[in-house]
């Protein structure tokens, strides 16, 4: 019995597991309403940041302030793109477009109203950032604290040889 619970365990846990390892394949809508497909925006070779935040989360506000500052230079050095995918809800979501107008943001922003992504990321707090290449997940960091965005840093020069 013992062998047949861990095997059940396993075979439970590598499911979850590699649903994880890959972009899910869903159709998001950035802020001018454009609907955008996850599976198109990380292939041929494209690295991509996504970081799933809120409006209402300030680690998550924090993060997305501090790679600000610096992602021009991010994508200069190694043509890595972010795309900042807002969990907020129906109730917030009006939120997200003054909010990122005001912070000057100059990655894509996409809307996850439902909670899919966050759901099949298996994400249950944010800010979750991942560092995808051709739709598979090569880095997952869930929390911010200040600093986090150089780890962030290293682990994209280190993926984008």
């Amino acid at each position: 019995m013992k062998t047949l619970t861990t095997l059940l365990f396993t075979l439970i846990f590598s499911v979850f597991a590699n649903a994880q390892d890959v972009l899910p394949n869903l159709q998001l809508e950035n802020l001018e309403g454009k609907t955008i497909a996850l599976q198109d925006i990380s292939k041929d070779g494209q690295l991509i940041v996504v970081s799933l935040w809120a409006t209402w989360c300030v680690p998550c506000k924090n993060e997305l302030d501090a790679i600000g500052e610096v992602y021009a230079d991010w994508m200069d050095e190694t043509n890595v793109k972010l795309y900042a995918i807002s969990v907020d809800d129906s109730r917030t979501v009006k939120r997200v477009k003054p909010l990122v107008s005001g912070k000057g943001w100059e990655f894509e922003v996409l809307l996850d109203t439902n909670g899919d992504l966050k759901r099949l990321l298996n994400a249950p707090t944010v800010p979750v950032t991942l560092i995808v290449k051709d739709n598979k997940i090569l880095f997952r960091h869930s929390g911010y604290a200040p600093g986090s965005e150089e780890e962030l840093y290293e682990k994209i020069k280190e993926f984008s040889k």
